[in-house]
């Protein structure tokens, strides 16, 4: 009689509160208010998994770390297909989405849903991961092209850094375009 052999049991390790060597680098390309959540919440995941965090901000994601900008992120559903009310059905009308004041009654019921979670706003955010060791940084690119300085970025940027510095930067690292 033959016995079929038991394969072994594969238990994840989780390192129990060891230093991790991961390293994670997110580039925020987007600053509309639904699209800016996205690298901050899965980089404050990051940094409370221990694991080294970098986001790079480029083109509209910009406005999320510029003084001038951070506080009035705005959020639309024009081209937003799947956009429908909080627990509906049906979808919201594409031609209603450019009628006047629909970008700030959306941004207001957005910015009511994050709160009602409990989840910090923008700047409260960006200011916790930094805190939490995050590294943020500004493309030089854009910021050349927007003709901004390190003075209008927000304080916990850490400098402005070309693509070249951030590959370099990013190497052996998972890279997330968000």
């Amino acid at each position: 009689m033959t016995t079929a052999q038991e394969a072994p049991s594969i238990i994840p390790d989780f390192g129990d509160d060891e230093d991790t060597d991961r390293k994670i680098c997110f580039i925020a390309s987007k600053g509309t208010l639904d699209m800016v959540y996205p690298s901050l919440v899965m980089a404050n995941a990051a940094l409370g998994e221990g694991i080294e965090t970098h986001i790079f901000f480029t083109f509209w994601g910009l406005d999320i770390i510029t003084k001038k900008h951070q506080d009035d992120l705005q959020f639309t559903w024009m081209g937003n297909t799947a956009m429908h009310p909080p627990g509906g059905k049906v979808h919201m009308p594409q031609g209603a989405a450019g009628l006047p004041g629909m970008t700030r009654i959306a941004t207001k019921m957005m910015k009511r849903q994050i709160a009602d979670l409990d989840v910090p706003e923008v700047p409260e955010f960006v200011q916790m991961i930094s805190d939490a060791g995050g590294h943020l940084w500004a493309c030089k690119m854009t910021v050349d092209m927007m003709g901004l300085t390190k003075e209008d970025m927000i304080d916990e940027v850490e400098d402005i850094i070309s693509a070249t510095d951030f590959i370099e930067l990013s190497e052996g690292a998972q890279v997330i375009f968000t």
